[in-house]
Parts: C-alpha cells; structure tokens; sequence
C-alpha cells in the first residue's frame, strides 16, 4: 500500500495534435509492435486522452487490444501498473466480475517501456479487446446500477479478504488526494467561478468534510477500491458487464466508490435513481448503516469538487461535450442541494 503523492509528472501533450481514430505516433506504434509482438500490419489509433492516452490495436484489420498510454510519472512505476493488473487478474481468477484480460508482453510482464522520440520513456499496458459498448453511450443507464453496485460490493468483498502478492503497491486516494492544495486532478477553486459560487462550493466543501472529520485511513470501511466505476468504465454486451479502467485503483474508503459511480452525473435529472439503483444492488452484498449512508453522500459532494477540480487539467473532449459544458453549473447545484440536505440524494 501506498500514500505517496504522484501530482507533478509530464503531461500528454505529445498527443495533443490527435483526434479519436488518429493514428499514434510512429514511435508508439512500433514501440508497443515490439513489446506486444503485434502482427507487423497492426494500425494503432486513438480512442481517448484522460488521466492516460487509450489506444486501439487492429491486426489485420480487426480489433484485438486496448493499449493504455501513461505520462512518465504519473501514478509511480512499473510496480504500481503490475499491482494494478495482479488485483485485476485476481478478481478474473475468482471470478468475481468480468474485467479485462491483461495482455503479457514477450517479455512476460504486463508493462512496457516505449521511448519517444526524445527519449522519454512511456508506461504502457494492453488489454484484449471487449466487445460491446461503453455505458456512458448507453440512452438510459438506470437500468444497469443495481447490478454496478452489486458488483461494486463484490470487489469490496474480494478486496476485504485478498492477500496481494508482494511486492504490491497502489496509491491512496486520501481528502488530501481530493481536495486542497494537494489535489491530485487539480483545485477546483482554480475553475471559472464567480465569487458567489466560490463561497457557495466552499460551505458545500466544509460540511462534506465536517460529515467525514471522523473517517480515518485503515478500518474496516478501507481497502482496495476501484475509485472510477462510472459509466464511462463499464462495458455491455447486451447480456452482461465488464468492469474496465482499473488505472485509478488504489486504497481508500469503500464509501468512495458510491460516490465514484455518479462521476459528473450528480446534477443530472435521472442521479438519484441511479443511486437507489447502485444501493440496492449494493446492499443485497454489503448492508450499509446509517452512518455509512450519510458518508456516502459527502463522498459524493467531495467526488463532485474534486472532479470539478479535475476539468482545469484536463482535455474537454475527455467528456461527452454536454456533460463537460454542464460541469461547473452543475457542481453549484449539486452543492446547494447537498447545503439544503446532505441526504437528498438518496433520501
């Protein structure tokens, strides 16, 4: 376990000039051909650029892995991505959710090292590829969070019991990690806010934290958390879902992941079905106390600052474009809705 601090790292602005579908840089390409022992005819495109740059590998035209790009620095070393791909191929092995294969490169391990042109070296892990969609393209994803939240407890379960290989080693997502000076994604303060908006988020701020001044690292409440299971990281095929993007798990509070599962969503007319959907499920696996409940929702209020923080470092197109628009707005209303009742959104 880990509660090191990984902000300050280079960005991906080498991927700047690429839209989705373009193809990657030839230096990548033939990078990851070389690491992953790709069909020599292999095309290598973009999908997208948020915490990572997400490539799609085709041979001979057809899809057959997603290769995801990190900045140098960002999240630690090649342990860090190991740890991340050992708790993956345990949850496959227990069959505890469907989750993507990790691919092993010819050199056995699941990370690569690919140089750019100017030497920098570059993490690289691949996937096998999933068919199916992604819930974030899905009309109405209601239908789908009882069983998101089912599964979200049964990796809370898994993750309560698993003995991790050693050594292993993820970070933390700690209120330091969320919020503040120290905020990982970026300040939220540092978004296009009016002053009143500012005093409305930082009272919004102050009771979510009053609400969590008593939750502390280790307990039974923390453990390894996939911290990102939104829409956007689960896939359908039409019969089942595969849990996907396991490059924000780490340590910390399992509240955390409720809140994680309404990511840019909490303003939306349909968020409070989609909790008493994502509870349901969750609580037929994991029963919640009150207390827990309540923890719940100022997780949620902190996810929404901390996510409000996460839109000044990063690319507008990480977002479907009315989701991003909505942002701002929709944190002001989020937060005085929480001042108005902390409970509202499931209650």
């Amino acid at each position: 376990m880990t509660d090191q601090i990984l902000r300050s790292a280079p960005t991906l602005a080498v991927f700047d000039e690429l839209s989705k579908g373009a193809p990657a840089p030839s230096w990548l390409r033939d990078g990851l051909l070389d690491a992953w022992g790709f069909a020599a005819d292999s095309t290598v495109t973009l999908i997208t650029v948020s915490e990572n740059a997400t490539f799609l590998v085709r041979e001979h035209g057809e899809p057959v892995a997603v290769t995801r790009v990190a900045r140098p620095g960002y999240m630690g070393d090649a342990l860090a991505f190991e740890s991340e791909l050992a708790w993956v191929a345990a949850l496959a092995a227990a069959r505890v959710a469907r989750v993507p294969t990790g691919l092993t490169t010819a050199a056995g391990t699941y990370v690569a090292t690919v140089r750019d042109d100017d030497g920098t070296p570059w993490t690289c892990v691949s996937f096998a590829f999933i068919e199916g969609d992604v819930l974030e393209d899905v009309a109405d994803p209601v239908p789908f969070y009882a069983e998101i939240g089912g599964t979200t407890a049964l990796l809370h379960e898994h993750a309560s019991r698993w003995r991790p290989p050693t050594p292993f080693r993820r970070h933390a997502w700690t209120l330091r990690d969320m919020l503040g000076e120290t905020a990982r994604w970026g300040r939220w303060e540092d978004a296009p806010l009016t002053p009143g908006e500012v005093a409305l988020l930082d009272r919004a701020q102050a009771a979510a934290l009053d609400a969590l001044a008593d939750v502390r690292v280790g307990g039974p409440d923390w453990g390894l958390i996939h911290a990102d299971l939104r829409p956007s990281n689960v896939m359908t095929d039409g019969y089942s879902l595969t849990v996907i993007d396991f490059d924000d798990c780490g340590y910390g509070w399992f509240g955390y992941d409720f809140a994680a599962s309404l990511t840019f969503l909490e303003h939306v007319p349909y968020a409070r079905a989609m909790a008493a959907e994502w509870l349901a499920g969750y609580q037929q696996v994991r029963p919640l106390t009150t207390q827990q409940l309540n923890r719940a929702c100022a997780f949620s209020m902190v996810r929404r600052l901390q996510m409000l923080g996460w839109t000044t470092t990063h690319r507008a197109d990480a977002l479907p474009a009315d989701l991003w628009a909505e942002q701002t707005s929709g944190t002001v209303e989020v937060a005085a809705r929480y001042l108005k009742r902390r409970t509202w959104l499931i209650s």
